[in-house]
């Protein structure tokens, strides 16, 4: 019963459908873009560049290296940020295919979530330019950065199938989860060092956001800096709790979507 051998064995059946619907995913985000993907690597550098600019030349803040500080926030953050947004809208979206042919639900927000993670991994490319110019030296750490972008995907999954249960629901919330990242965005240290903060009285403003911990753990692999456990329970827990009440939640609502889109 629920979601068990039957929901895979439907999900092996038509998991060709779920190559089709990122492969649609990715030609639909550039079809209008002269520069199409390379504007995956484009984006980020020029983001940097004027992030850098304003915080590292004008407010002085900063070393040789905190350009790739930036680019790793900027990054994983944009990532979660897309992957949730267009997540969010997935089911309204694809109304008329839903109400036409029948494809499990959940392929669609999970689609969402693996083009915007495909392109984001293209994206990190651009980081190894970034860090010959840096001058960081990359160390055997790099390796555990499997684990933040593990916890990424599942985080943005998880918290993109929540929001696309209740989306289909009460269409404002798309509008009121603009404003969330953006709260987000600013308590996530894409710009600033959180030293400070972690030692003051608003350090629960960091410690109590998985995605700061997700982006902290990318950056100490980066930077070689050993491996943060507690960071890594608390994101990680964070995430499978979300992908838990988000699969469940999806999964008890979705005989409903057909009433509201």
């Amino acid at each position: 019963m629920g979601l068990s051998k039957e929901n895979f064995q439907t999900f092996m059946k038509r998991r060709y459908l779920l190559y089709e619907l990122v492969k649609k995913g990715i030609k639909l985000k550039y079809r209008r873009s002269y520069l199409g993907i390379m504007w995956t690597l484009l984006e980020p550098l020029l983001q940097t560049a004027v992030l850098t600019l304003v915080f590292g030349t004008i407010l002085g803040r900063g070393g040789r290296d905190y350009p790739l500080y930036i680019l790793c926030g900027r990054l994983l953050y944009s990532m979660f940020s897309s992957g949730t947004k267009v997540s969010s809208k997935s089911i309204a979206a694809n109304a008329q295919m839903i109400k036409k042919v029948y494809v499990p639900k959940y392929m669609y927000p999970l689609s969402t979530v693996i083009y915007n993670y495909i392109i984001f991994l293209i994206s990190l490319i651009i980081m190894i330019p970034l860090s010959i110019y840096c001058r960081v030296s990359l160390t055997w750490h790099i390796i555990e950065a499997i684990i933040p972008l593990i916890i990424l995907f599942v985080m943005t999954f998880g918290v993109g199938m929540i929001l696309a249960t209740f989306t289909v629901f009460v269409r404002d919330l798309e509008y009121i989860w603009d404003v969330v990242l953006m709260l987000i965005m600013y308590c996530s240290a894409i710009f600033y060092y959180p030293e400070k903060i972690l030692t003051g009285a608003n350090a629960w403003i960091l410690k109590f956001n998985p995605l700061f911990d997700v982006i902290q753990l990318f950056r100490n692999a980066v930077f070689g800096v050993p491996l943060d456990l507690h960071m890594v329970a608390f994101a990680g827990g964070f995430s499978i709790v979300a992908l838990v009440i988000g699969v469940l939640l999806f999964y008890r609502k979705q005989d409903e979507f057909i009433l509201y889109i």
